[in-house]
């Protein structure tokens, strides 16, 4: 399936440049826009014509470079935009390398472009496509600080289990998740560096949901629990932590450690990037 992208360009005039499609060009977009407006304008540019827009199930990440408003959009599924240790680090310095901009993160992934551009999200709704559950990690699974894309469901105050972020996020599947996590290996406590997580409140019937990457069509996940209250934390593990304390962490990082790594990936993609243009 590659790692395909979408980019789209407003100039000055707000007409719409793309969409353009990069088959590789998602892993590394977050590292990619460090370089500024200006390289990544003409990084877009040189994409050419023939783009279409990618849906839901097969855009892996995407770019809005708003020229007149100077508004940048973009999500993406990899990256340390998405690593829960260097999400911070990178934000710091793409605002830095993107001065006076505003910066949005598309949670709806590309439906967010459309709606930029005051189009019809449903263009890059795939209807028939249904989300695989994501499988549920066992006991002999070795997990730790360092294992990547783990999806951290935790539920009351004393169970915490982990899925394997390959599937849908386990919030769309509605209460029939709870029967799915009964039997399930219980972690207790760990610390995982979970890109997305889960906290249900089956007493109260509550629920709190949370993702670095996005999840297409938030706003109907409520419909799918039924008589439940279901808060939407975006990109905010803060809330998922303060709602089951003592279940699980995340790992930490010092933050100049944090930045050093994040420059130091991107001066290795962008290297890799010239040699491949």
């Amino acid at each position: 399936m590659g790692d395909r992208a979408n980019y789209v360009l407003l100039d000055g005039n707000r007409a719409v440049h793309g969409p353009y499609v990069d088959r590789y060009g998602a892993v590394g977009l977050d590292l990619a826009l460090l370089s500024g407006p200006a390289r990544t304008v003409e990084r877009m540019r040189a994409l050419g014509p023939g783009g279409y827009w990618l849906d839901d199930v097969f855009c892996q990440g995407s770019v809005l470079v708003d020229l007149p408003r100077r508004v940048l959009l973009f999500f993406a599924w990899e990256g340390p935009s998405t690593d829960p240790r260097l999400r911070a680090a990178t934000f710091e310095l793409l605002q830095e390398a993107w001065p006076g901009w505003e910066l949005r993160w598309c949670h709806d992934g590309n439906a967010d472009l459309l709606r930029h551009l005051g189009l019809d999200p449903e263009a890059v709704r795939d209807r028939d496509v249904r989300p695989v559950p994501a499988p549920l990690v066992t006991e002999e699974w070795e997990t730790g600080a360092e294992e990547p894309a783990l999806v951290v469901v935790t539920v009351g105050q004393d169970r915490c289990h982990l899925l394997a972020d390959i599937g849908g996020h386990p919030v769309t599947e509605g209460p029939g998740l709870l029967q799915r996590l009964d039997g399930a290996a219980d972690f207790g406590y760990c610390e995982v560096a979970a890109d997305a997580g889960l906290h249900l409140d089956p007493e109260r019937r509550t629920l709190g949901w949370w993702t670095l990457t996005n999840l297409p069509e938030p706003e109907a996940v409520p419909a799918r629990w039924p008589g439940w209250t279901v808060r939407r934390w975006d990109d905010d593990h803060d809330r998922h932590l303060a709602a089951a304390p003592g279940l699980f962490a995340l790992p930490e990082i010092d933050p100049a450690e944090a930045r050093a790594a994040v420059l130091r990936a991107a001066e290795d993609y962008n290297g890799r990037w010239h040699g491949r243009s």
